[in-house]
């Protein structure tokens, strides 16, 4: 069981006079200390119900959003983390760029080990897209790169949309 005082910068968790957000978030974001930080180990995280808008029509565009990582002291605390995907409903920009400002706020969070985020779009107009960003520190590096390209084929993508 976490004391108190681990759990003093973790406000939203059992709070039910949360607001959710109507615009881009981040700050919204809290964190609690990894009680196993000596420890690499994977943290995934799943979110089937990721709303933005496009920036250019204003129609909403739906998908799944899985944010897999390598902590290091700081984890993200998930009622927060559901908050700010929240935050991105009324956010208008391309699936790309959701996807990396994703990635680049958990980093400024949680300075993690590794991270990855993958989003499996719903298909408008015909097509699908699955952007992929991920980021390695100095010693998962080679890692990163790795992910990288295998995440770049169809099978591992389409084993998501499962």
């Amino acid at each position: 069981m976490r004391s108190e005082s681990e759990l003093q910068g973790v406000t939203l968790l059992g709070n039910t006079g949360v607001k959710y957000p109507t615009s881009y978030s981040p700050s919204i974001l809290e964190t609690f200390d990894n009680k196993h930080p000596l420890r690499e180990y994977l943290v995934t995280l799943h979110c089937p119900e990721f709303t933005s808008l496009c920036p250019k029509t204003g129609q909403p565009d739906f998908a799944k959003i899985i944010i897999s990582y390598i902590p290091r002291i700081k984890m993200v605390e998930s009622k927060s983390l559901k908050l700010y995907l929240f935050s991105f409903r009324n956010h208008g920009d391309f699936h790309e760029d959701c996807i990396n400002i994703i990635m680049n706020d958990l980093i400024d969070l949680m300075d993690p080990r590794y991270i990855e985020v993958t989003g499996i779009f719903t298909p408008r107009g015909g097509i699908s897209i699955y952007p992929f960003a991920n980021y390695g520190d100095a010693e998962h590096q080679d890692f990163a790169r790795r992910r990288l390209l295998q995440a770049c084929r169809v099978t591992d993508i389409e084993s998501h949309t499962r």
